[in-house]
């Protein structure tokens, strides 16, 4: 072995220890989790009428959210990846504000806009709703924390669009509207759809946020911080396990049904 192909190797080996030290920092504290919870116990919590309604209440909320603000989302990252318009650069770093700000300051601001007392809070009150410790509460919470998520996947997978595609059917007289849903989103489905996920997996994980807009009623992360707070680790333990092997379900059955629908338009 050239000395050239030696230091490769061994550079490799050693990528591969670091890769194998951030792996084994994921992995660790959650096989030590399910460790310490015993079948008993999964079977007790996944009888428990409280924690299977926040479970259903998590899970719908997030994919409404995702589904209801996709509407939106999704255009607007066509806009983006397509058209250059003055201050492009701040509209993209305010897109990426929820990432940054902490999730307790953004249901803080949040709180701002949609308590009944605002202007949102007023109008959905006269529609007969409120924002505040409800399931719409619950669903701007997550979406305002997780539409980045959509919006920045959307766009990398327009702009990996080729333009002349576009140019081409528009030129044989097709509306912009046709081809917007004819040809760009089929060819940006793959990352349109992992954006999708994104959003609700990263929405079914939210929780600073959501605690300060609708404490009541559950979602799932809230009820794991009560639980922890007034019982201790035993209790809430196995609520999260449960609540963890939900999600990796969802999580796998949606991956499977869009790498599905990819094969399948191949």
């Amino acid at each position: 072995m050239s000395r050239r192909g030696f230091r490769t190797g061994a550079l490799s080996l050693v990528f591969a220890a670091l890769g194998g030290g951030v792996l084994l920092f994921i992995v660790a504290p959650l096989v030590s989790m399910f460790l310490n919870c015993s079948l008993a116990e999964l079977a007790e919590t996944a009888g428990d009428d409280e924690v299977r309604n926040s479970i259903w209440l998590t899970l719908w909320t997030s994919m409404g959210a995702t589904l209801i603000f996709a509407v939106a989302a999704i255009p607007f990252s066509y806009l983006l990846a397509r058209k250059d318009f003055p201050l492009k650069g701040l509209v993209t770093g305010i897109i990426d504000l929820p990432i940054v700000i902490p999730h307790s300051a953004a249901g803080i601001a949040l709180l701002g806009v949609l308590a009944r007392s605002s202007f949102l809070g007023r109008a959905a009150t006269k529609m007969g709703f409120s924002f505040i410790s409800s399931s719409a509460g619950i669903m701007a919470a997550m979406a305002f924390v997780s539409i980045p998520f959509l919006i920045n996947s959307a766009r990398d997978g327009f702009l990996a669009v080729p333009v002349r595609l576009e140019k081409a059917a528009l030129s044989l007289g097709a509306s912009p509207l046709r081809v917007f849903l004819t040809i760009s989103v089929p060819l940006a489905a793959r990352p349109i759809l992992s954006g999708l996920i994104l959003m609700w997996a990263r929405g079914m994980s939210e929780f600073g946020a959501v605690l300060i807009i609708a404490y009541h009623p559950m979602i799932t992360p809230v009820l794991i911080y009560e639980r922890f707070g007034a019982f201790g680790l035993k209790y809430a333990r196995p609520v999260a396990v449960l609540f963890i092997i939900v999600c990796l379900v969802f999580f796998v059955m949606l991956r499977l049904l869009a790498k599905g629908r990819q094969d399948a338009q191949r």
